[in-house]
């Protein structure tokens, strides 16, 4: 998926927030217009009021004027401050609640603008431009292939730091990652980045340069731009029915465990060896489930000890649970393992979790 250009859609949707439903900018307007000639008249008229200069101070001080006798005072004068003081009560009256009736559709025209139209896929609103700007302007797409998946040259070193080989590494899609993560649980990945893999920390809890405001819009633009859960499982089928065709593989588990290992299909995406399989991401694994670089080894029935009941497995591979809830025996959720149920058929999800308990 090409990304678009990052100008018109901030634009066309700073356009429709100027174009919505502005009664109530229009009523203030001309409330400040018709005080601001009040404001004119009422200074024009005490310019006029000036007296002439006579050259006595007697007669110029404004404490030496008589002032207007009791029956002025309290007549006419009083009756005129009173009945301007009445027409800006009235304005107020009237004018401030026409002011703020349209509150409650500014807000919702201006929800549209900054967020998007939902009935619109080509809106992205003003946040997600902001945040394919910041995708563009930090190379994300450099290294996931656009948003489709794509490989990372990646030096790979060993426990003392020393050189070990200059791999090309599976970077995963990210056109699915509202399918497989919430935002927290992406917003936590693009904070502290995925230590051991190419994947750096990009905001300011993990010494990034990103702010919480762009990190937001990152994430505002990945939710915007995600395929739905049906596109998803019907490009992950076509992959899988092709790589069983192919004879990649021997079953339709360890085809899902391990798909796009030959094809780099969605740069591992929807594969749990990425994770759980060292040297899968550039393409040389080792023996399978045997520990990755995150996900840790499901070999020698370890999932069968972390799961004796396989629904109890389904269901964790089909949803994580969020941070910190607990699953199977004696396990807790970090939030780093995605979701499976959306991306992937029931199908498949029971037959990769046959294959890992076989492991």
């Amino acid at each position: 998926m090409e990304t678009s250009n990052v100008i018109d859609p901030i634009a066309s949707a700073a356009g429709s927030l100027g174009v919505l439903a502005t009664t109530q900018q229009t009523i203030g307007i001309v409330i400040v217009v018709l005080l601001a000639i009040a404001g004119v008249i009422v200074f024009w008229f005490n310019t006029r009021a000036a007296r002439p200069e006579l050259g006595a101070e007697i007669e110029l001080a404004p404490n030496r004027k008589p002032y207007y006798p009791d029956e002025e005072l309290e007549g006419k004068v009083l009756d005129r401050v009173l009945g301007l003081a009445l027409v800006l009560i009235a304005i107020i009256a009237v004018g401030l609640p026409l002011y703020w009736l349209a509150e409650p559709g500014r807000h919702d025209g201006a929800d549209i603008a900054y967020r998007g139209d939902p009935t619109d896929p080509d809106d992205l609103g003003i946040f997600a431009s902001r945040g394919e700007g910041l995708y563009v302007e930090f190379g994300c797409g450099d290294c996931h292939g656009g948003v489709q998946g794509g490989f990372r040259d990646h030096i790979l070193l060993d426990s003392e730091g020393e050189f070990i080989a200059l791999v090309p590494w599976k970077a995963p899609a990210l056109d699915d990652v509202a399918l497989r993560y919430d935002r927290d649980e992406v917003r936590y990945i693009l904070d502290y980045g995925r230590p051991g893999s190419p994947m750096q920390a990009f905001g300011g809890p993990g010494g990034g340069a990103m702010t919480t405001q762009q990190i937001d819009n990152i994430i505002d633009y990945l939710f915007a731009i995600s395929i739905t859960p049906e596109e998803a499982q019907a490009a992950a089928t076509e992959e899988i029915e092709r790589s069983l065709e192919a004879g990649e593989f021997d079953d339709l588990g360890e085809a899902v465990f391990n798909l796009g290992l030959e094809s780099g299909f969605a740069g591992g995406a929807y594969s749990c060896a990425r994770c759980h399989t060292a040297g899968w991401s550039w393409g040389e694994p080792l023996e399978p489930g045997g520990g990755g670089t995150i996900g840790p080894s499901l070999r020698g029935g370890s999932t069968l000890s972390r799961f004796p009941d396989p629904e109890e497995h389904y269901e964790f591979v089909f949803e994580m649970p969020p941070p910190g809830a607990g699953y199977g025996v004696g396990g807790q959720s970090s939030g780093r393992m995605p979701s499976f149920g959306q991306i992937l058929t029931e199908e498949q999800i029971r037959a990769v979790v046959e294959y890992e308990r076989g492991l």
